[in-house]
C-alpha cells in the first residue's frame, strides 16, 4: 500500500466556493432537448411538456446555471424561431450537428424550466451567422419590461415578466475552423467589443463572456487570448475554456491524469490575461468562465461521420460512462475549485443524454450515469471556503503527462454551519493508498460521512436495467484520532470526506 500525507489549515484560503462553478450546458444536439429535458406525451411530463423524471434528476445533481442553446448550434441558430405559437414555427435545418431543428422547444420554454429548477440561465449568442443586431434584439426581447416591439413579443408570446438573463456568452469557439462563421482573433475581437458595447448600452449591469480558446491544443491557443482581449478587454468579464478528455489506446494512467492539463490551461490563460491587463494599464481583472467541460470520446464520434439524412433529436455522442470516468470527473471538479479565485462559472457539457451524466429512454426511464455521482456530491458539500492543500504523495509515470502525483486534493471549510470537506481522488490504476490528513487548526471532533466511488472494474458503468452498479459507498476504512485523519483510498476511486468540526460551549 502507498502512502499519502497532506495539511488542511483554515488559513490557507483560496476563494469562496462559487455556486457558479456547478453550472451545466444544455444545447440544441442530439437528444438533450427532444426526449431529453422536453417530451410531451412522457408519463411524467407536466402541463409544458417537461419531464418530471429528469427535473428531479437535475435538482439531485444540483445545477445552479444552465448554459443555452449552444455550442456549435447556437452558430447558425435563429433565436426569433423558438418563440410564438408552435405551430407557427419553421422546421430548419441545423449545419452543426446535421440534423432538422423543429423549433418546439426555444427561449421562453427554457426560462420556463430553468426557473422551475430554481436554475440562472446563460445564454449564448450567435456571433456566426449574425451579430451585433440580432444581440440587441434578442436582448430586448428577453429583458426588457415592456412597451417596445420585441418586449411586448414576448408578452404576447406567455411571458409577462422579463427573463431577466444577467450572463451572455458573445459566440461560441468562433476559434473553430468547424465552427459557423469562424473568424480570426481581430474579427472576432472587434465584433465582441462593438456586441457588448451596444449591450452595455442597453443594459451595464451585464455580465459578458467573450470566446477563448476551443481547447489547449488549438494552434492559435495564447494568441487568441491575447488578441481577443487587448480587443475587448473593457468590454467583457470573462473569457471562455473548453476542454474534454477521453482514455487514448487503453492509456488509463493518462487519462487519470488529465487535470494536470486542465490545470496548465487555466494558469495559461490566466497568464495571458494578466499580462494584457499589465500592457493596458487596467485594474480590472478578467474572471474564467470554464463553460465547457467534461470527458467526451470523441475519437468515437468522428469515427462515426455526419447523419447519412437530416434527423430529428439523433442520438448523438451518448456515451456510456464507466468507474475511471467518474474519477476523472471529479478530479476535473478538484480542479475547478481550487482555481476559484479566477475561475468563478463553469458548466459540464451537457446536462442529458449527450455526454451526459443524467440519461433517458422516449417514453422510458432517467438514470443516473457513473458521472452523475461526483458531480452532485461537491455540489452538495463544497461550501465556505476552498482551501489550499498539497498533497505529498508518490508520484506515477504517465505517457502523456509526465510524473504526476498519484493524490489529487482538495477541501472546502465552512465555519457558518460548522462543517470542511475533503475531495480526494487516488489516480493509481493499482495500488490503494493510505492518506493521513493533518486538520491542523479545524478542530474537527467526527467524521459526519465518507463515501467512495471505486469498483474492481475500472470500466463498469450504469444502464437503464442495473442503473445502480456504480454508486459512492460508504468508506469505512477511516479514522480520526488527535487531529489527524487518516483514510484508504482504493486504486481509481473519487472521495468525498465531510467532517464535522467542534463548537463553543452555549
Amino acid at each position: 500500500m502507498l502512502t499519502a500525507s497532506m495539511t488542511l489549515d483554515p488559513a490557507f484560503r483560496i476563494a469562496p466556493v462559487h455556486r457558479r462553478t456547478f453550472g451545466s450546458f444544455v444545447e440544441h444536439m442530439g437528444r438533450c432537448v427532444y426526449t431529453g429535458i422536453y417530451e410531451p406525451g412522457h408519463p411524467t411530463a407536466d402541463a409544458d411538456g417537461f419531464r418530471r423524471d429528469v427535473a428531479d434528476l437535475v435538482r439531485e445533481l444540483g445545477v445552479t446555471t444552465v448554459r443555452y442553446p449552444g455550442g456549435n448550434f447556437v452558430s447558425g441558430y435563429r433565436w426569433e424561431d423558438g418563440v410564438g405559437p408552435k405551430d407557427r414555427r419553421p422546421v430548419r435545418r441545423d449545419l452543426a450537428w446535421h440534423s432538422t431543428e423543429t423549433n418546439q422547444f426555444g427561449l421562453d420554454e427554457f426560462i420556463r424550466w430553468a426557473r422551475t429548477l430554481g436554475i440562472e440561465p446563460m445564454m449564448a449568442l450567435n456571433l456566426g451567422t449574425r451579430g451585433l443586431q440580432e444581440a440587441v434584439d434578442l436582448l430586448e426581447y428577453a429583458n426588457h419590461p415592456g412597451g417596445t416591439h420585441l418586449s411586448d413579443l414576448r408578452v404576447a408570446n406567455g411571458s409577462p415578466e422579463p427573463h431577466g438573463i444577467r450572463m451572455w456568452c458573445l459566440g461560441n469557439e468562433l476559434d473553430g475552423p468547424w465552427q459557423t462563421g469562424h473568424k480570426t482573433a481581430r474579427e472576432y475581437g472587434r465584433l465582441a467589443a462593438e456586441t457588448a458595447a451596444a449591450m452595455r448600452a442597453s443594459d451595464p449591469g451585464l455580465e459578458l463572456v467573450a470566446c477563448g480558446s476551443s481547447n489547449s491544443a488549438m494552434p492559435t491557443f495564447g494568441a487568441w487570448e491575447a488578441e481577443v482581449l487587448e480587443l475587448a478587454y473593457d468590454s467583457v468579464d470573462y473569457i471562455s475554456l473548453h476542454a474534454y478528455y477521453q482514455e487514448h489506446d487503453g492509456d488509463l494512467a493518462s487519462f487519470l491524469a488529465s487535470t494536470a492539463d486542465m490545470d496548465h490551461f487555466i494558469e495559461s490563460v490566466v497568464a495571458t490575461a494578466d499580462a494584457v491587463r499589465a500592457r493596458l494599464k487596467r485594474t480590472k481583472r478578467i474572471q474564467l468562465s470554464f463553460d465547457e467541460w467534461n470527458v467526451w470520446y470523441q475519437s468515437r464520434f468522428h469515427d462515426a461521420g455526419p447523419p447519412a439524412d437530416w434527423p430529428i433529436a439523433p442520438r448523438v455522442i451518448e456515451d456510456r460512462y464507466n468507474v475511471a470516468d467518474a474519477v476523472v470527473v471529479g478530479n476535473m471538479l478538484i480542479s475547478l475549485l481550487r482555481h476559484g479565485d479566477r475561475v468563478t462559472a463553469a458548466s459540464q457539457a451537457q446536462l442529458v443524454n449527450v455526454i451526459a451524466p443524467i440519461m433517458t429512454e422516449p417514453g422510458g426511464p432517467a438514470w443516473r450515469q457513473t458521472i452523475f455521482h461526483p458531480f452532485a456530491l461537491t455540489a452538495a458539500t463544497a461550501a465556505g471556503q476552498v482551501l489550499r492543500v498539497e498533497p505529498d504523495a508518490p508520484l506515477q509515470e504517465t505517457a502523456r503527462y509526465g510524473e504526476v502525483p498519484v493524490i489529487d486534493a482538495v477541501a472546502t471549510h465552512d465555519p457558518d454551519n460548522d462543517q470542511a470537506a475533503v475531495f480526494v481522488v487516488n489516480r493509481s490504476t493499482t495500488e490503494q493508498v493510505a492518506l493521513g490528513i493533518d486538520l491542523r487548526g479545524l478542530d474537527a471532533h467526527g467524521v459526519a460521512d465518507c463515501r467512495t466511488l471505486s469498483d474492481d472494474d475500472a470500466y463498469a458503468a450504469n444502464t437503464a436495467e442495473a442503473p445502480d452498479r456504480v454508486v459512492p459507498r460508504p468508506n469505512r476504512d477511516i479514522r480520526l484520532q488527535d487531529g489527524r485523519l487518516t483514510v484508504v483510498l482504493p486504486p481509481v476511486s473519487w472521495t468525498v470526506i465531510r467532517l464535522a468540526l467542534a463548537t463553543e460551549p452555549a
